[in-house]
C-alpha cells in the first residue's frame, strides 16, 4: 500500500513529477492549495485547468479537492484536464445574479471534458444553438472584459476568472 499523506511542504517524487498527491493533513492546505478554490482560480486565471483524481477509484473532482465524494479516499493527484468537451445538460438562465442581467437569457451547461471530469459553466452561444453532445471549449475571461460589475463578487473572489465554454 503506497502512503499518500505530505512532507509539510517539502517536494516529493509526484510533485516533480507535476503532480500533487494528498494531502491528509490540514497544514497542507493553504490559499495556494490547489486543493482550495483560491488555488484552483489561481490556476485558471494561469491558463491551467485542473482536477482532482483519485487514485483509489478514478474520479475526477472538479475543482480539487482533499477527499474524494465518489469512495471517500484521501490518495488525490492533481492533474491538468483538457479544456475540450461535450454537453451533457444544459438549461436556461433567464434571472440570473444581478452581475450577469445584461448576459440573460444565456445557457448553462455541464460539460463533460474529454477526460471524463465534469464542470458547470455558462455558454457563450444562445440556447437553441446549444444541444447535448455539442462540442464546446473552456475559454478564461477576465470579469471586468465580460462587463461584470466587481462589487458583485466576495472579496475573496474579487480576482478569480471567470470560466466560459464556446462552441467548438
Amino acid at each position: 500500500m503506497t502512503d499518500h499523506r505530505s512532507t509539510g511542504g517539502e517536494k516529493d517524487e509526484a510533485e516533480d513529477a507535476g503532480t500533487t498527491t494528498g494531502p491528509l493533513g490540514r497544514a497542507d492546505v493553504d490559499a495556494e492549495s490547489p486543493f482550495t478554490l483560491p488555488g484552483f482560480f489561481d490556476a485558471m486565471a494561469d491558463e491551467r485547468l485542473l482536477a482532482g483524481v483519485c487514485t483509489d477509484c478514478g474520479t475526477h473532482l472538479v475543482p480539487p479537492r482533499p477527499a474524494c465524494y465518489g469512495c471517500g479516499g484521501r490518495a488525490i493527484t492533481i492533474e491538468e484536464q483538457p479544456r475540450t468537451g461535450t454537453v451533457e445538460s444544459y438549461t436556461a438562465v433567464y434571472r440570473p445574479p444581478s452581475a450577469f442581467a445584461d448576459l440573460a437569457p444565456f445557457p448553462v451547461a455541464v460539460v463533460e471534458l474529454d477526460s471524463g471530469a465534469r464542470l458547470t459553466g455558462r455558454v457563450d452561444a444562445e440556447t437553441e444553438d446549444v444541444e447535448i453532445g455539442t462540442a464546446v471549449e473552456l475559454d478564461v475571461r477576465d470579469p471586468a472584459a465580460e462587463g461584470i460589475d466587481p462589487g458583485a463578487a466576495l472579496s475573496y473572489e474579487e480576482d478569480w476568472p471567470l470560466h466560459v465554454f464556446e462552441l467548438v
